[in-house]
């Protein structure tokens, strides 16, 4: 990605993490993050690409996120606490709402498989067994809970669901 593109795209990230997307325009959009309309479709094509670019910076962050976290973690169950109290922080929730806002709009295609590539490296590092449907289900659950937090606007009874979730899947290894 050009330096140009990934400063334009985090100025766009900010900027609709705070003020929405989906009944803004792309002129809205530039004007609000000091650009033009043609330089939003010179670097991301369409709407649908900007989407889409938003969707991927924002979920990579998280998934690198994650991997610094591992190096740290005991376990997988310590690992899986933390990142989700990380993404489920005050700070991070206007990302996550935006990530529901773009899924929204983009069907949500391929966005549970790079967790499992990296779901991979990860449960190596803290010396795990990989079990893609165990990831997935476990993606599945902590995008469901954070739908809750962004509902309710408080993430206590969701982070209690998580941790029971863990139990559970902590015992049915």
């Amino acid at each position: 990605m050009t330096t140009a593109r990934a400063a334009l795209l985090e100025r766009i990230i900010g900027e609709v993490a705070l003020n929405g997307l989906a009944d803004r325009s792309l002129r809205d959009i530039a004007v609000a993050t000091g650009t033009s309309h043609r330089m939003v479709l010179y670097h991301f094509g369409d709407r649908a690409g900007l989407v889409s670019a938003i969707v991927g910076a924002v979920e990579s962050d998280q998934r690198e996120t994650l991997v610094r976290m591992a190096a740290t973690a005991e376990s997988a169950e310590e690992l899986i606490l933390a990142l989700w109290h990380h993404v489920c922080s005050e700070e991070l929730r206007p990302f996550v709402r935006l990530f529901f806002e773009c899924v929204g709009l983009t069907g949500g295609v391929g966005l549970t498989d790079p967790w499992l590539d990296v779901a991979d490296r990860v449960t190596e590092m803290i010396g795990s067994d990989f079990d893609a449907d165990r990831i997935r289900l476990g993606v599945a659950v902590t995008r469901g809970l954070l739908i809750d937090v962004l509902a309710t606007g408080s993430s206590d009874a969701a982070t209690r669901s998580l941790e029971t979730f863990v139990e559970m899947w902590r015992a049915s290894e």
